[in-house]
């Protein structure tokens, strides 16, 4: 198994920030950035960063209040355009110049906001299961349960609990499956079952799901010249089919890959998700 190293950096907040670092690859390789979805944190990016880290330098961060990351003081600060900024004070601290960004979701959103403000820094982009356009339903399920609910008691709870809000979106998980992704986002600290981020991130999320959808088109039109990989679960709630299309017509260097039997979000194991990576990385070679 690939090793990596925990490492910490510090925001322009001051705030200690989390990443794994897989290092292992020959000197000159690429750099991919992986930048998870809004309560998700860089266990998500485990099997893809071992996956990669032969031929890539992997960086798989934890956003702010989220993870192994502190704690934000003001939650007014849980904003994309702030994370963006974190981003670049984890390219400086690692003093990387241009990256291969792959995006969950939120971390999606980053990429297109990064390729906007920053131009120059991204040789590709994998955005999966997130575009200009937001399906308000998705919006909405997801400020339905972030930050709230009842800590569950053991494990066995956790998973149910993860179970019985992702069916639809992972409808051929299996129990070993439902394991395998509860693990990812809960922790045990002192004997307690936990996800492992701060309730004041729905904040923001909450505002979203009572205001009109974003609109990040002429955000997305400013990365046009940046080869970009598409993601869709094809059960999104988040992703809708008519966005994806517009992005393919209006990015002349963008594929969409649709991936069966997931919703939000494709876990980037399945092999469809793998051989669309390995393509886009032939391009930014």
């Amino acid at each position: 198994m690939t090793t990596y190293s925990d490492e910490y950096f510090t925001n322009p907040d001051g705030l200690k920030q989390y990443y794994r670092d897989y290092n292992t690859a020959p000197e000159g390789s690429p750099t991919v950035l992986c930048m998870p979805g809004v309560s998700r944190n860089s266990r998500d990016f485990s099997e893809l960063a071992e996956y990669l880290s032969s031929r890539c330098r992997v960086i798989c961060v934890d956003q702010r209040g989220r993870g192994n990351s502190e704690w934000d003081p003001d939650p007014d600060r849980y904003r994309p355009d702030v994370y963006v900024a974190d981003m670049m004070a984890l390219l400086a601290h690692i003093d990387v110049k241009e990256v291969i960004s792959i995006g969950t979701s939120l971390g999606g959103l980053m990429t297109m906001m990064i390729a906007a403000m920053h131009p120059g820094i991204l040789k590709a982009a994998v955005i999966n299961d997130i575009g200009p356009e937001i399906d308000p339903v998705g919006i909405a399920r997801i400020a339905g349960y972030l930050g709230k609910g009842t800590p569950p008691e053991t494990w066995a709870d956790a998973v149910a609990f993860v179970k019985a809000g992702g069916t639809a979106a992972f409808p051929t998980f299996t129990d070993e499956d439902w394991e395998w992704f509860t693990h990812k986002h809960y922790v045990e600290e002192n004997g307690t079952v936990t996800v492992q981020y701060d309730p004041s991130i729905n904040k923001n999320f909450d505002k979203a799901a009572t205001e009109a959808p974003m609109d990040l088109w002429s955000v997305f039109g400013l990365m046009t010249s940046v080869p970009t990989l598409v993601l869709r679960g094809e059960l999104s709630d988040i992703l809708a089919q008519k966005t994806l299309d517009k992005m393919a017509r209006t990015h002349p260097n963008l594929t969409p890959v649709l991936v069966k039997d997931r919703g939000h979000t494709p876990q980037m194991t399945e092999p469809e998700c793998l051989a669309a990576i390995d393509e886009l990385l032939k391009k930014a070679a």
